[in-house]
This record gives structure tokens, C-alpha cells and sequence, in this order.
């Protein structure tokens, strides 16, 4: 699985160089200009549904709790959502748990996307194996993030812009981390990049995550270090991806879990 993986950031970096200019940031969905993979490759990653239907991405951290973003289940109930874990495919396989609990985060601010993350408590816990289903491990409460240009995986069942790649089957792709400033300078007329968020994308564009990918998993070295939250489009040049930073909410996810 990893030599899979530094081949195919190997491809990606080859086609998307990271350029030193940026460009100026609205809610996302699918993979863009990824591969695809196996659920053994992203066990943590779950497929959350509304009403039956998938709508967003999340991430298991226990068998009992999943992490996704809040603008996913802003006015939604407990018991309009479920989430599929343990599959490759949108669609079908693994196993299905309804959801108990739903608790946004108290800095949520659907105008301002502050503190775009939730936790979701399920009905019975997931009969996590280690191999298609996994918990991820997450920073501690307001450790360091990655250095700009380490390489990040996000996954999802999200839009791929491309009709021969089929978003029913788990997609992934990586991206380089983008330092804040920089980030700042090219949202500087739209959004406010806070501590609580954290970006991730290549200046020239050609890969993101996009609708349908909210709330899924950002990782970096095997640890959730962000949830997939916003931008301006998909894959555009000089607007890299916005995630909430989960090192920011650390404390509140171990008050509201115990995890």
C-alpha cells in the first residue's frame, strides 16, 4: 500500500508542480484528479447518508463515534443519517449503523465556515478488524501542523469532473499542505483562514477533493489532521482546499467523546 501510494504522488507531482504564486476560495464534493482505491487503503474513511442517499464523507475514530464536517448535518436529525463503513463502493457492501447522536461543534458558523466539524455517536459500535475498518489517530489539542509541502491523502466518493472516473467507487488523492498565510493571501477577499482551519492543495490546481467529499478525511503520516470543509470551486488554480484543523478541536472531541 505505500509504495502504491509514493508512485502515485510520484504521478501527481509529475503533472501538478507546486508553483510559488497563488490566485484567490464554497462548499465541496469529489476527487479530483485522483486513483482509485481499496477501503483496506482507508479503512478509517465512511460513506455518511442522508435519507438513504450518500451526501458526505467522515472518518471513524472509534467504534462508536465517526468525525465529519458540520455544514453536513446542519438541520439534520439524528435519525435522518446513517453512514456506510468497511466498503470500497458508495453505493453497496460493508456494513450500515444508524446514527444516535449528532453534536456540531459550539464555534460552527455556517456564514464564515468557522469550526466546519461534528461528531456523529452511532446506534451499535462498528466491529472494527483492522483491515477495511479502522479507527485513525488524531493530533493533540493544538500540536503543530504539518510543515508546508508534506503530502496529504484525501479520499472520498465525491465529483471527479471526469465521466471515465466513476465516483461509485472510493477515490483518492494527494495533496501538498499550504501554509496559512499563504492560504490567506488567496481567500484574502472572501474567507478569514482562522486557527481552526488548515489547507491543502497545489497552486496549479488538477487536484482536490469536491462535493460529496465534505467531511471526509485529510491525513497526513496515518493521523487525521483535517476534515474536508470548502473552496471556491474544485481543483481551480490558486485556490487550495479548506479543512477544519482537528488539532484545534482535540480538547472538545475527547469533552463530547471520550475518544
Amino acid at each position: 500500500m505505500a509504495n502504491q501510494f509514493v508512485l502515485a504522488f510520484a504521478m501527481v507531482v509529475a503533472v501538478a508542480t507546486v508553483a510559488s504564486g497563488f490566485v484567490a476560495p464554497a462548499r465541496r464534493a469529489q476527487i479530483v484528479g485522483g486513483f482509485p482505491i481499496d477501503i483496506s487503503e482507508a479503512p478509517y474513511q465512511i460513506s455518511l447518508r442522508e435519507g438513504g442517499h450518500p451526501s458526505c464523507g467522515g472518518s471513524i475514530i472509534s467504534p462508536d463515534w465517526i468525525l465529519t464536517a458540520a455544514h453536513c448535518l446542519e438541520g439534520v436529525s439524528a435519525d435522518q443519517v446513517s453512514i456506510r463503513a468497511g466498503s470500497t463502493y458508495k453505493m453497496h457492501g460493508g456494513v450500515l449503523r444508524n446514527v444516535a447522536r449528532v453534536v456540531l461543534h459550539p464555534a460552527w458558523d455556517p456564514v464564515t465556515n468557522e469550526g466546519d466539524i461534528a461528531l456523529m455517536e452511532l446506534e451499535s459500535p462498528l466491529p472494527l478488524d483492522g483491515d477495511t475498518m479502522a479507527s485513525i489517530e488524531m493530533p493533540e489539542q493544538d500540536e503543530e501542523d504539518p510543515v508546508e509541502g508534506s503530502k496529504a491523502l484525501v479520499s472520498g466518493w465525491g465529483k471527479t469532473l471526469n465521466r471515465f472516473h466513476s465516483a461509485l467507487i472510493l477515490r483518492a488523492t494527494f495533496l501538498p499542505i499550504v501554509h496559512r498565510d499563504n492560504c490567506q493571501k488567496a481567500y484574502r477577499r472572501t474567507h478569514t483562514i482562522s486557527e481552526m482551519m488548515l489547507c491543502a492543495g497545489f497552486f496549479e490546481g488538477g487536484h482536490d477533493s469536491c462535493q460529496g467529499d465534505s467531511g471526509g478525511p485529510l491525513v497526513v503520516d496515518d493521523v487525521l489532521v483535517g476534515v474536508v470543509s470548502f473552496a471556491i470551486g474544485c481543483a481551480r488554480p490558486g485556490l487550495p482546499g479548506v479543512n477544519a484543523r482537528v488539532s484545534a478541536v482535540r480538547d472538545w472531541i475527547r469533552e463530547v467523546s471520550n475518544v
